[in-house]
């Protein structure tokens, strides 16, 4: 039987390198929806690659849509992928539809209140055999792999120090400009020596060696979900998550933001709008000069053989996009073949074992760097 995915969202940059990648290495029959269709980018992905002209909002077409997905083979599931974002503003209704159609789902959701609701629905995907996974793409996403593979290479963890570097857009769109400056609204809690604390967003900057060629880059504290799945998932007493761009002078403007401007700026749509589309705007000039690279560095600390340890990882990739798309479509991938077969509603670091994740980035030329000290 043919498997078939349907990418919700597909035609945002994101959307479409997952599509690209499941072209690449899945059989599958896979779908792509928009508001809009736009033959050229569309017709560059392949014939294995089809377009639904989908809106979110209208809840008949989405659920139609889904229901299209079922099967009667109980061990074998297709995906929806969903990939409309920014999530701050999505609420369960895509969840929903999978759960009540049986099929699973794989999302690239960057926010944690999206996270949190998802979450909720782990007992309904659980009773409906529905496999769920969230966080999928590349921070989160194999970021939260990296610190599991760390994380196993200690006899007990007890600090995780998660960093993340962009260059200039990242080869995203607007939607991940809009993800940052919805960050910076309010402060966040922080899992900080076994417990809760505030931690203002864009504060405490710190220099992070990142592998070349990026180098010493300052990164700050930014709002993700992998602040709470990750000690959630393990017996960790404290986990940082830092993030940071290049060139710099973007680090000094979203601090200002963050630091000057008053909140409920911070919380008008019109502001974020116009903050993300100047960003944009911005980043359209120096991606030239900068790149649209990611840079990831986890540094994991604990105990090994009964000693103080530390287990590094480290990876780049020159299109933070890409990279993406082969955090998502990886999972998906491991979907489709059944050899991810866990109901409920997970975080990426929950759901996929660190032998499957490093064969999936190993078959996609994904390099990470590990050491044990």
């Amino acid at each position: 039987m043919t498997k078939r995915v349907l990418i919700l969202g597909g035609q945002g940059r994101i959307g479409r390198q997952v599509a690209a990648d499941l072209a690449a290495n899945t059989d599958a029959e896979i779908t792509i929806t928009g508001r809009n269709e736009y033959s050229k980018q569309n017709a560059a992905l392949g014939a294995q690659v089809q377009f639904l002209e989908l809106d979110l909002d209208d809840r008949d077409t989405l659920t139609a849509a889904i229901r299209a997905l079922q099967t009667d083979d109980r061990h074998s599931r297709n995906v929806v992928v969903h990939c409309a974002g920014p999530f701050h503003h999505r609420d369960g209704r895509v969840l929903e539809a999978c759960i009540a159609a049986g099929v699973n789902y794989v999302d690239v959701s960057d926010h944690p209140s999206y996270t949190r609701k998802a979450i909720a629905y782990r007992e309904a995907a659980e009773a409906a055999g529905v496999m769920a996974i969230v966080n999928t793409g590349i921070f989160p996403g194999i970021s939260n792999s990296m610190v599991r593979q760390s994380i196993e290479q200690l006899d007990t963890a007890e600090t995780v120090h998660l960093s993340y570097v962009v260059a200039g857009s990242g080869g995203a769109g607007v939607t991940v400009m809009r993800t940052t400056f919805l960050g910076l609204q309010r402060p966040f809690q922080a899992w900080l020596k076994g417990e809760w604390q505030a931690v203002k967003p864009y504060s405490d900057r710190e220099v992070v060696e990142f592998p070349p060629p990026y180098g010493r880059v300052g990164v700050y504290w930014f709002d993700v979900p992998e602040a709470f799945t990750i000690p959630s998932a393990f017996p960790v007493k404290t986990v940082i998550t830092k993030f940071g761009t290049v060139p710099d002078f973007y680090n000094f403007l979203t601090w200002s933001v963050a630091r000057w401007w008053h909140p409920r700026l911070l919380q008008t749509r019109a502001v974020i709008e116009f903050l993300s589309y100047v960003s944009h705007f911005m980043t359209d000039v120096t991606d030239r000069f900068s790149g649209i690279g990611v840079a990831i560095r986890v540094e994991v600390s604990g105990e090994k053989d009964g000693k103080a340890a530390k287990s590094y990882a480290t990876l780049m990739h020159d299109n933070t996009a890409i990279a993406a798309g082969y955090g998502t479509g990886s999972v998906t991938e491991l979907l489709l073949s059944g050899k991810l077969n866990k109901p409920g509603v997970w975080a990426i670091e929950e759901a996929l074992p660190t032998a499957l994740f490093e064969q999936t980035m190993q078959s996609r030329g994904v390099n990470i760097e590990r050491a044990l000290r």
